[in-house]
């Protein structure tokens, strides 16, 4: 066998990119096995699976996630023999198994050890599927189908050697049996090019340009979903314009996207959801939906924020909290599980009830007009930052796993 590493995930790179490229920098052989649409990254050869079959008509409703993890897993072993073909012989298994993609590679592979990367262990109950019922109401097969979407998924834990998550939170959602092998990395940013800086005049797409040192929300939702708040967001606005005039909003994210709160009811999008009966009290001149940004832009705007408002379900962590935090911005979060890991009311931010939208109005209201008074929660922010989401730290504790488990000298 090989020192080489098999990296597994639907799409590739994703949370693999800086490790695997480090793995790549230090000579070690490493290939891929991702989705139809996996990006592949520079040095690691990729064997991409195709779907050779769909849902059966008519299949019991809640083994329908089952079974297409299962038609993955099956297009995933092909993929792994197609690598066998070519002689290379994984020490080690490094993958994502949300997808269901890893469970037959012991087909391929008897010999590799494994460590799997652990997000989120879904739950009908007491995470996110019953949090908000604004929108949409977890029925009883909702809540069933928040159970079973685990079944295969908890079927690859039986196999990992070790599993790795990135925050508290996220190892809490893991079953209790699974605790043993779990270890606590969170993958970081790179401190040194997300780091507080000068606030600068802001141009925004569109052509509008908001001046240095005005007040400024910021607020970073991949899907402009409601799963990280927007419709809270939005409705607290109108009070924050009529007491603060000058004050912008910058909205970073696509509202064409399909987010983890699903799709928009009647074919809208959660962004105009999220905006019915807001448009006769919004004024949007003020409002900037940004669309993505480039990655520097969208630092730009962290540095030039009064306030960063992170709002989540009991879900997934953002990256975007942890660029936050280590901008250096005065943070407001929602008082949730997943944001309480990286926020403490009042040492290094705000956290307030998630549908509390007059004590969210009254936060960005005092941010706006007492700014010098968040400096101090600032330097804590990035403190927390340097000392939970720290990149190097994530790379090394990543790096001893390795050489643990898969014996390979990183």
């Amino acid at each position: 066998m090989s020192a080489g590493v098999l990296f597994v995930h639907m799409g590739f790179p994703a949370q693999f990119r800086d490790l695997a490229g480090q793995l790549v920098a230090r000579g070690i052989d490493c290939r891929a096995i991702g989705g139809p649409d996996a990006g592949g990254l520079d040095g690691v050869p990729i064997e991409r699976w195709s779907y050779f079959r769909g849902s059966a008509p008519g299949i019991f409703p809640l083994a329908t996630r089952a079974e297409a993890d299962l038609v993955r897993a099956r297009a995933a072993l092909e993929a792994a023999r197609r690598l066998k073909a070519q002689a290379f012989e994984p020490r080690l298994i490094i993958a994502h198994p949300g997808w269901g993609e890893t469970v037959l590679l012991h087909e391929a592979f008897p010999n590799a050890r494994v460590i799997l990367f652990h997000e989120f262990f879904y739950a009908g109950r007491g995470l996110d599927i019953d949090f908000d019922t604004e929108f949409i109401q977890p029925d009883e097969a909702g809540i069933l189908a928040g159970t079973t979407k685990n079944a295969v998924m908890a079927l690859a834990y039986t196999q990992a050697d070790a599993i790795v998550t990135p925050t508290v939170f996220q190892a809490s959602t893991l079953p209790a049996v699974f605790h043993s092998r779990l270890q606590i990395i969170h993958e970081g940013v790179d401190l040194q090019a997300v780091r507080p800086g000068p606030s600068r005049a802001l141009a925004l797409p569109g052509g509008a340009v908001l001046a240095s040192g005005a007040p400024i929300i910021t607020h970073v939702n991949r899907n402009l979903e409601p799963m990280r708040g927007l419709h809270i967001l939005l409705r607290a606005l109108p009070r924050l314009q009529a007491d603060v005039p000058d004050a912008h909003t910058v909205i970073v994210g696509s509202p064409n996207a399909r987010g983890y709160s699903g799709p928009a009811p009647e074919g809208r999008t959660w962004k105009d959801v999220c905006l019915d009966g807001l448009e006769d009290r919004l004024d949007l001149t003020r409002v900037h939906f940004t669309g993505p940004l480039p990655h520097g832009r969208m630092l730009e705007a962290l540095r030039a924020s009064s306030a960063h408002v992170y709002y989540t379900y009991p879900f997934v962590l953002s990256w975007s909290l942890a660029e936050a935090m280590a901008a250096g911005c005065y943070v407001i979060g929602s008082d949730t599980a997943p944001v309480r890991d990286a926020i403490s009311d009042g040492e290094n931010g705000r956290l307030l009830d998630f549908f509390d939208v007059d004590a969210l109005s009254g936060a960005l209201i005092d941010a706006c007009r007492e700014p010098l008074d968040k400096a101090p929660l600032r330097l804590a922010a990035r403190a927390t930052a340097e000392a939970m989401f720290d990149r190097q730290a994530g790379l090394r504790g990543w790096l001893a796993l390795i050489a643990e488990v898969g014996e390979i000298a990183v």
